[in-house]
């Protein structure tokens, strides 16, 4: 158990307030039963019982469960449920009003993330609510050099060694990182590229293409990858460089050339991702083509499953 992370998680006053916010929205105290899954140390479902809910079932498959009961034991919260499972393997899950899930990582939808919060349906009683409602996942052009440079660094290999091949490699992975406003191209120029309402029948393949017809001279080093989470209607938690900071950061998609864009250019990006499997729980390609005049001047494609090396 990494207490660090879980202390980041509860030290995040944007995360909390927006939780806690929709969880208010929603629960009819005396009456709502919730369901926490990935529970973690039971905030979410504490808040919940605070808020009124009748019942509380904390869900959680790691360690840290048994930090949640002593928590709920010192704090005097009586009423919850503790389920030392991955919500997954729960044959018979208890019927509830509310499903509250905050599993999402840096990119949205690692560590099976969507299949989990499918499968969370399964705890709802008909005409139940699940928080999250919706994710959002955006990208923009970053124009500064600062986060793709580092990944140069094998060029410098002593003795005038040639590590092209592992340079190769890095930039077939994505980076966590935190990306500012300013690193961003100019202008308007986020770009949305896949809406998912967690309601509806959903897909693990994910895709998208998004498109910038450049106006001003820029040099594009990559993207950066975020997200917004609708937690109940008008209320929304996210990771936009222009947002409130909170524990996530920003995911950076290298390319391995600078793109030199003048006015009148045009800029493709296709990205698609698939989870459900594998170690990191998710794939991630993304191709990015450079056009001017109507003609293509370059294209290059990553692939995370290039970058990757056992242990």
């Amino acid at each position: 158990m990494l207490i660090e992370f879980h202390r980041r998680m509860l030290a995040d006053a944007t995360r909390s307030a927006a939780f806690e916010s929709a969880l208010r929205r929603v629960i009819d105290p005396g009456r709502s039963s919730v369901a926490d899954i990935g529970a973690g140390t039971g905030v979410l479902g504490f808040l919940a019982r605070r808020l009124g809910a009748r019942e509380v079932h904390l869900v959680e498959h790691g360690a840290v469960i048994e930090l949640a009961e002593r928590l709920a034991a010192d704090n005097g919260i009586d009423g919850v449920h503790f389920w030392a499972a991955h919500s997954a393997d729960i044959v018979d899950p208890p019927q509830v009003d509310i499903v509250v899930a905050e599993i999402l990582g840096n990119l949205a939808l690692e560590e099976n993330a969507l299949e989990t919060l499918t499968d969370a349906r399964r705890f709802l009683k008909a005409g139940g609510i699940m928080i999250p409602c919706r994710i959002r996942q955006y990208v923009g052009p970053v124009i500064t050099d600062r986060h793709g440079r580092e990944l140069s660094s094998w060029n410098d290999a002593p003795m005038g060694l040639d590590f092209a091949a592992a340079r190769a490699m890095s930039f077939d992975n994505l980076y966590v990182r935190r990306v500012t406003p300013e690193e961003l191209l100019p202008g308007e120029t986020a770009r949305l590229w896949d809406d998912i309402e967690l309601a509806g029948d959903i897909s693990g393949r994910r895709r998208g293409s998004v498109r910038w017809d450049i106006s001003d001279a820029a040099r594009i080093h990559g993207f950066a990858l975020w997200w917004e989470c609708e937690l109940v209607p008008g209320i929304t938690l996210g990771t936009s460089p222009a947002g409130p900071p909170t524990h996530w950061d920003q995911v950076f998609a290298p390319i391995s050339r600078t793109l030199d864009a003048r006015p009148g250019d045009t800029l493709q990006l296709d990205l698609e991702s698939e989870t459900g499997g594998g170690e990191s729980g998710i794939g991630m390609r993304w191709q990015v083509r450079h056009g001017r005049g109507g003609h293509e001047l370059s294209r290059e494609e990553h692939d995370i499953g290039r970058g990757h090396i056992g242990w």
